[in-house]
């Protein structure tokens, strides 16, 4: 990776829907989905049900936002998203 700007399609080009980043396989929109699930947290109409599946599902990607290096640039406010993703860090 060059020290020039990188663009979304220096990671992923078009028609590519993953990559390898430090041993993982990051899919085209992992992120993305990660952040729409925190949302799911901070809802506040949003049903217990659904906001542990969406618990659920951001342990399963926290792994993968890892590795991508999203932990060392942002600090969570919700405290239990953060201490999901150090947790996954220590793994």
């Amino acid at each position: 990776m060059s020290l020039n700007s990188v663009r979304p399609e220096d990671i992923l080009p078009d028609g590519i829907d993953n990559a390898a980043i430090n041993g993982k396989i990051v899919r085209k929109g992992t992120i993305a989905a990660f952040l729409a699930n925190a949302d799911i947290l901070e809802n506040q109409t949003i049903s217990d049900q659904q906001k542990q599946a969406a618990i659920q599902t951001i342990k399963e990607l926290a792994p993968t936002v890892i590795a991508t290096g999203l932990h060392k640039h942002v600090i969570f406010k919700n405290a239990q998203i953060e201490q999901i993703l150090i947790d996954a860090m220590g793994q």
